[in-house]
């Protein structure tokens, strides 16, 4: 979650999935998900931002990676059949 201040009015957004909230202030700032949208956005401080830190340990071992690497380089076989 995403939460912003508006200096001009100093109203604390919070973001929301699927709703955006606005301050209602002649900045108009509004915030809907990640987006964060103003007037001015120098009259908005970011809070607390999302977390999009992937971790270094991955559940699939090098022979998986391997496997997958393989498996994307196939081709398709067109099959070929007689209609009668």
């Amino acid at each position: 979650m995403l939460t912003i201040i508006c200096k001009a009015c100093n109203t604390e957004l919070t973001s929301h999935p699927s709703k955006a909230h606005s301050c209602g202030c002649p900045n108009m700032t509004m915030i809907l998900n990640d987006r964060i949208s103003a007037v001015d956005l120098t009259q908005v401080q970011i809070i607390s931002g999302i977390n999009n830190h992937k971790s270094k340990d991955t559940l699939l071992t090098p022979e998986d990676l391997e496997f997958q690497e393989q498996r994307k380089r196939r081709k398709v076989r067109k099959l070929e059949f007689e209609v009668r």
